[in-house]
């Protein structure tokens, strides 16, 4: 069973290990760059949480999940399928967005998507097994995997901000794109998932600094 990264303790492991096998990750440790756990619940709430997030402000998926919520007691698959598409369309959700969470609820509740068990499945595996949903693409995957099961090994490589982050970290030209990115990130395993908070971490950091919203 995989490690999760629920506690600070695992999170500090995995810094250490980053550090020896990477020169600039001990880099940016030494400069005071200090990621957080901040995990969401797993499970289809945390997934349906994600999914409504995407391409939104933190405002309005803040207020789509509380009107959701509402209606969705308990967060579960079964409870989501009884629901309505009116239902769904007044709290908020887009067409594409109801598609998506019915076709994982479906997904969850038939077997075909073991929510409750992708820690015991690598990072590549757990992200196969979301991104075969329609309507789950794999940066949805990584952050599910990363943010709500504590995945340690989970890489969103399409992330803009994470990109932007190698860049300026690994002095690169022009921002990595996921192939690159992900190339790049072989020398993280099994940590890539605590990789990705560093350069978070740092991205908010250089864009503070810059005065910029993050």
């Amino acid at each position: 069973m995989t490690t999760l990264l629920e506690t600070d303790a695992v999170l500090k492991r995995g810094l250490g290990e980053l550090a020896m096998a990477d020169p600039v990750m001990a880099k940016l440790a030494a400069s005071g760059i200090t990621p957080q756990l901040r995990k969401r619940p797993p499970g289809f709430e945390g997934l349906a949480w994600i999914v409504i997030g995407q391409q939104v402000s933190t405002a309005s998926a803040t207020a789509i999940w509380t009107r959701l919520r509402q209606i969705l007691e308990p967060p579960t698959p079964g409870v989501f399928l009884r629901l309505s598409d009116e239902d769904l369309r007044t709290a908020g959700l887009s067409a594409g967005k109801v598609r998506t969470l019915r076709a994982v609820a479906a997904e969850v509740i038939d077997g075909r998507l073991p929510l409750d068990e992708l820690h015991n499945h690598s990072a590549d595996e757990a992200h196969d097994l979301l991104t075969r949903v329609k309507g789950i693409g794999p940066w949805t995957a990584d952050v599910y995997l990363l943010f709500c099961l504590g995945h340690p090994d989970a890489f969103p490589s399409g992330d803009l901000a994470v990109q932007e982050a190698a860049r300026l970290a690994y002095g690169l030209e022009q921002r990595p794109d996921a192939k690159t990115l992900t190339a790049l990130a072989e020398n993280w395993r099994p940590w890539r998932g605590v990789a990705a908070k560093m350069l978070w971490a740092y991205y908010r950091t250089i864009k503070s600094r810059e005065g910029a919203p993050v």
